[in-house]
């Protein structure tokens, strides 16, 4: 099974030719000015057009510029087609334009024009009331199963020396912080809170998408009755972890303005395609990219 990192030319290809034919299955909330933000994350920083300004290796970027009361003014994409123009080659269309803060011409610095080893948008939103999304990782899931395998005390249960010393970096694939079976167990677990969320909160509208590592499992309703607050997040947080013991991060429940994984956008990480799936039972390797040499 394909499991490495993406190189630069295939990052290219992907974003060349299979990116632009999944855009139409975008979810419907993903538009080119309703997230309030997309972001990318590059593998090496990029210089910024401003001296003394560090490399970027990560940059958020706005889809509306706003007045001094918040209020909307323009655009920043038009159409999708923008977005997808600027994770293809952000520097040559940083929407920041010719700010001082934009990222550099690749055509007037020493630097190649970065491509993105991931693409986000925020779940925070212009029009949406909110975005409820948990994550489930299927690092987080290893380390627990880790900790049960031991019955000594570790200085650092979160090192990779600990993870090495319970044979999990040596278990295929090789090298990361988790097994293909803690892979498999994350999408198990999407799906039972799938399940928690249409069964005990009566929600209509759910998506689990696969991330390459795990999964995110998303609460769409947007009922009244189903707004969700601070408050109310923290409360579906315990249940979960406590009431149900499923592993997710709570931070990422909490955080009403996170960033999150473009889904159909490329984990270059581990050469997959993250995308909304319908099984429990689905098969990672079907999310390989055609460009990705296997």
């Amino acid at each position: 099974m394909t499991w490495r990192q993406a190189t630069r030319e295939e990052i290219d290809a992907f974003y060349a030719t299979e990116f632009p034919r999944h855009v139409e299955n975008l979810p419907e909330f993903i538009t080119a000015d309703g997230p309030k933000q997309y972001a990318v994350a590059f593998r090496d920083p990029h210089p910024v057009r401003k001296d003394d300004v560090p490399d970027r290796e990560f940059i958020r970027r706005d889809t509306w510029q706003t007045d001094a009361s918040g209020d909307r003014t323009t655009a920043n994409f038009d159409d999708v087609d923008d977005v997808v123009e600027f994770i293809r080659h952000p520097a040559r269309n940083d929407p920041l334009d010719r700010s001082r803060f934009a990222l550099a011409d690749p055509d007037v610095v020493d630097k190649k024009d970065p491509r993105p080893d991931a693409v986000y948008y925020a779940l925070d939103h212009w029009e949406r009331p909110w975005v409820l999304l948990v994550d489930i990782d299927a690092k987080e899931i290893a380390r627990q199963r880790a900790a049960e395998m031991v019955s000594i005390a570790v200085d650092d249960p979160d090192s990779d020396a600990f993870l090495d010393a319970v044979g999990i970096l040596e278990a295929a694939p090789e090298g990361y912080p988790y097994a293909f079976e803690d892979v498999d167990r994350a999408i198990e677990y999407g799906f039972e809170v799938r399940d928690i969320f249409e069964d005990d909160f009566d929600a209509e509208e759910t998506m689990v998408v696969y991330t390459g590592q795990g999964v995110h499992v998303y609460l769409l309703d947007t009922d009244p009755a189903h707004r969700y607050d601070a408050q109310s997040r923290e409360v579906l947080n315990d249940l979960l972890l406590e009431s149900y013991e499923i592993p997710i991060d709570p931070v990422v429940t909490a955080d009403r303005r996170r960033v999150a994984r473009l889904p159909y956008s490329l984990h270059a990480d581990v050469c997959k395609i993250v995308q909304p799936i319908e099984s429990p039972a689905f098969d990672v390797q079907s999310a390989t990219p055609e460009v990705i040499d296997q």
